[in-house]
């Protein structure tokens, strides 16, 4: 604090203003500390999945980096459950100075429409870093005489109720997808959750319904055997794996946009310092050659931004998701 010398004209206003703003300092005082000495103990990020599948893959191969670029251990905690509820609900209650992070993904902004929460998405969360974005594939058993999403929606009008479309699990993903598709086009699908994902391709395999939304990785090996047909990705760009295959916007359904997403949150009420550290470690890492290379590999698409683009990205997640839960009456049975 600066201490105006004695006896010089206008040194009073000077003193005023100095001793008013030492409250709003002494206030920031704590978050520069905890920004300075940010990190000073392991890392956690919390993967509110089961080991295996990319949500983990994803935690790991984020955490290495984000461990090399800040100089700490940075651990990856499995804790799977209750579609994603469980783990999101830890990260809501830890202390919010860094350490403890989640690998949140699409069931972060379709659950409030689903379920009676313990926790807010909005208020009890801090927005770190949009990681990528994953587009499912809309794909069909080839006994489906259908090609195109145009003889899809043209085959499911020509015969109300006899398709039916499998998913992952209420309010996953692949289930979202379907429903949205349903809504903008109208069609007549019923739907049917599975167990996770091996359940569902074995009976896609065999025939026993007919229409999947799946993870692009998961379909690419049954797509070039011929074993499944594909006909259009869900997000809004063409894929850089199945650059061939149109989007579903551009196959004839305006808008139609339902991509998975993975970034990093934080409890409420983190640093703003803290916040900008990890956004642009994260920003640096998804960046790099090697990490972009292994991303699209497996059908992700890097992105980068700010913790406020992410914010967004969250709230009309939430409110796009919400509208289709109730345009299509969805309860978790």
């Amino acid at each position: 604090m600066e201490t105006p010398a004695v006896g010089v004209r206008g040194a009073a206003p000077v003193l005023r203003r100095t001793l008013l703003a030492a409250p709003a300092a002494a206030a920031a005082a704590p978050s520069r500390a905890t920004a300075q000495a940010f990190p000073n103990r392991p890392i956690r990020i919390i993967s509110p999945y089961a080991p295996g599948g990319f949500n983990d893959v994803l935690s790991r191969l984020i955490g290495q980096k984000l461990g090399e670029a800040l100089g700490q251990t940075v651990v990856v905690d499995n804790r799977p459950g209750a579609n994603t509820i469980i783990g999101t609900g830890l990260v809501a209650r830890a202390e919010p100075d860094g350490h403890t992070l989640l690998m949140a993904a699409l069931p972060f902004v379709v659950n409030p429409s689903l379920y009676r929460l313990p926790y807010d998405p909005i208020r009890d969360f801090t927005p770190v870093a949009l990681i990528t974005t994953v587009p499912n594939v809309l794909v069909v058993h080839p006994s489906l005489p259908v090609h195109t999403v145009r003889e899809l929606i043209e085959y499911a009008a020509a015969n109300p109720g006899k398709l039916t479309f499998g998913s992952v699990g209420t309010g996953s993903s692949y289930h979202m997808a379907g429903e949205l598709f349903k809504t903008l086009t109208g069609v007549d699908m019923l739907h049917v959750p599975y167990r996770g994902s091996a359940p569902a391709m074995t009976d896609l395999l065999a025939g026993r319904f007919e229409v999947f939304f799946a993870n692009l990785v998961s379909v690419i090996p049954h797509i070039r055997s011929g074993r499944l047909r594909a006909c259009a990705v869900t997000a809004p760009e063409r894929s850089s794996v199945l650059p061939e295959l149109p989007t579903i916007a551009e196959a004839g359904v305006p808008g139609f946009n339902a991509s998975s997403w993975y970034g990093l949150v934080g409890p409420a009420g983190m640093p703003g310092e803290v916040v900008e550290r990890l956004n642009g470690a994260i920003n640096a890492i998804t960046a790099m050659p090697a990490v972009r290379a292994q991303l699209l590999r497996d059908g992700a698409e890097p992105l980068s931004g700010t913790p406020a683009e992410f914010a967004s990205t969250i709230a009309e997640g939430i409110r796009l998701w919400g509208d289709v839960v109730r345009r299509r009456g969805i309860k978790v049975e």
